[in-house]
């Protein structure tokens, strides 16, 4: 088994600047040059993961410190993840088979991070380049001139340079 972790990106932006749809246009473009793709997504408001009652709550109640439930062509974990929480950890625990991750939310994990900032949100950037920032996907030019810009619809840009990351 590997116990590698794959490169980890992760999304940053203000809420509606357009990090799913980013990740998720980043999907079929990654897949299609033969990668095997993970996504961890970080929420801020409290999501009912498992039901009380349920089998896989039940284990965990009596002291199961992860559960599974496979079906014919799917499985969910439930696992406690009060010790690793970043992405890079949670990559490394669950996520070896994947080529790559890419991770929406955690601006404040460490790792690398690409923002995702429209004009038209009118708000400043969440994430520094001491945050981990190695790129924007912007309409706005004059923000990190330094970093590289990927227009709101460069997937192919964008892809590219996930890739040429990720071999270093």
């Amino acid at each position: 088994m590997n116990h590698t972790a794959p490169p980890v990106f992760i999304f940053v932006g203000h809420s509606g600047s357009g990090k799913t749809t980013l990740v998720e246009k980043l999907l079929p473009e990654l897949t299609s040059r033969g990668l095997r793709l993970a996504t961890i997504k970080h929420a801020h408001h409290k999501v009912e993961l498992d039901k009380e009652g349920k089998d896989s709550w039940r284990y965990k109640k009596a002291g199961a410190v992860m559960s599974m439930l496979v079906t014919a062509n799917q499985l969910q974990i439930v696992a406690d993840a009060v010790d690793r929480r970043e992405p890079a950890q949670l990559a490394e625990r669950f996520l070896g088979e994947a080529d790559m991750v890419l991770a929406e939310g955690f601006s404040l994990a460490s790792g690398d991070k690409i923002e995702v900032l429209r004009r038209e949100c009118a708000k400043p950037p969440r994430c520094a380049i001491a945050d981990g920032l190695i790129a924007i996907v912007t309409d706005i030019d004059e923000i990190y001139p330094q970093l590289p810009h990927f227009a709101l619809d460069d997937i192919v840009g964008l892809t590219d340079f996930l890739l040429e990351r990720s071999a270093r």
